[in-house]
């Protein structure tokens, strides 16, 4: 790396043991609130549903918020699932972000159903058509009324811009399309980590002009920093144990670090936290520094999205200002 990389942040409104879902989604906002004041680019919720330890169920209401109370920082969706929408909602939508707030809305489209089978049927989730045609059917509402079947439908408000499209993905399919639309490419790099190079090298290698006329690339990854190692250890244990519960099918809020201490650790429950949450960045400033910065150089991206399942709004607050502090850094 030559120079500072730029830094995003990707938040799940996470719900913690002791607070509400309310809590949730305000402390999502004042963390926005605070990465701006930061320097941060942009900032991302994701859509999950049925899940109690996720708030995050509609990522274009919950950007609406933060663009109310923010002022530069880019906001929007990292990502709206896609087949659990129409295409013309999904326009309409982010459209009306736009309309609000010009020139700072993102829409990241996933195909993931961010939740259970029960969940997916009760939002009455769609694959009749294929990824791609809901793409291009979404292209067609932002960009105006040009499908031949439904050209007298419109999608409103129009405005002067449109929100940019960055498709999401985890594997080397989803970078082969980002790359062959010419659309920004994020990939999910917290939760398949092992094909990040991979991915980013195909999308680079394979990028046709289209939306953008250069690629724009954005890795996603769990990162805690805090003042010391073993403070970032400790506050990491909410989510070592989250795997935990996951593993078992145990859903709940995400366990506070003293629960997670208290938790009666078995080997086969270590060996569980270590695969699912072994390649989350977690450590002193001086870690973060070093690992954020050989990711970056390894995977060449453009931009860091740094996410985490983080108990308490201090400790959120005070991991994003070690994050960007150490990343300022040469």
């Amino acid at each position: 790396m030559t120079g500072p990389i730029a830094l995003s942040v990707l938040d799940l409104a996470t719900v913690a043991e002791g607070a509400t879902e309310s809590d949730a989604v305000n402390q999502s906002v004042a963390l926005a609130q605070r990465a701006e004041q930061l320097g941060y680019t942009r900032f991302w919720t994701a859509e999950h549903h049925s899940m109690p330890m996720i708030a995050s169920s509609t990522p274009d209401l919950i950007a609406l918020r933060i663009a109310d109370t923010t002022s530069r920082i880019r906001v929007g969706a990292g990502g709206v699932m896609l087949p659990n929408h129409s295409p013309l909602q999904v326009a309409e939508r982010y459209l009306t972000l736009e309309a609000f707030h010009p020139g700072r809305i993102d829409l990241g489209v996933g195909r993931a159903p961010g939740s259970d089978a029960a969940a997916a049927a009760a939002l009455r989730r769609s694959d009749a058509q294929s990824y791609p045609e809901q793409l291009a059917e979404l292209d067609a509402y932002l960009d105006g009324p040009t499908l031949d079947l439904r050209s007298h439908v419109r999608a409103v408000p129009r405005g002067a811009s449109r929100p940019p499209i960055h498709l999401l993905g985890s594997s080397l399919n989803s970078a082969r399309l980002a790359a062959a639309r010419g659309d920004a490419f994020a990939f999910a790099g917290h939760f398949s980590p092992d094909l990040a190079v991979a991915a980013m090298r195909t999308y680079r290698e394979h990028f046709t002009p289209g939306t953008l006329q250069r690629p724009l690339a954005i890795l996603a990854v769990a990162a805690i920093a805090a003042d010391t190692d073993e403070q970032a250890q400790w506050i990491a244990g909410g989510t070592r144990l989250a795997a935990v519960r996951s593993a078992r099918g145990v859903t709940s809020a995400l366990a506070s670090p003293e629960t997670a201490s208290r938790h009666p650790w078995s080997d086969r429950d270590t060996a569980i936290a270590d695969s699912l949450t072994g390649s989350h960045i977690v450590g002193d400033q001086q870690h973060v520094h070093d690992a954020l910065h050989l990711l970056a150089g390894e995977t060449g991206a453009d931009e860091l999205m740094i996410t985490a399942h983080i108990h308490g709004s201090v400790d959120h607050v005070r991991s994003l200002e070690l994050i960007t502090e150490a990343m300022s850094a040469a």
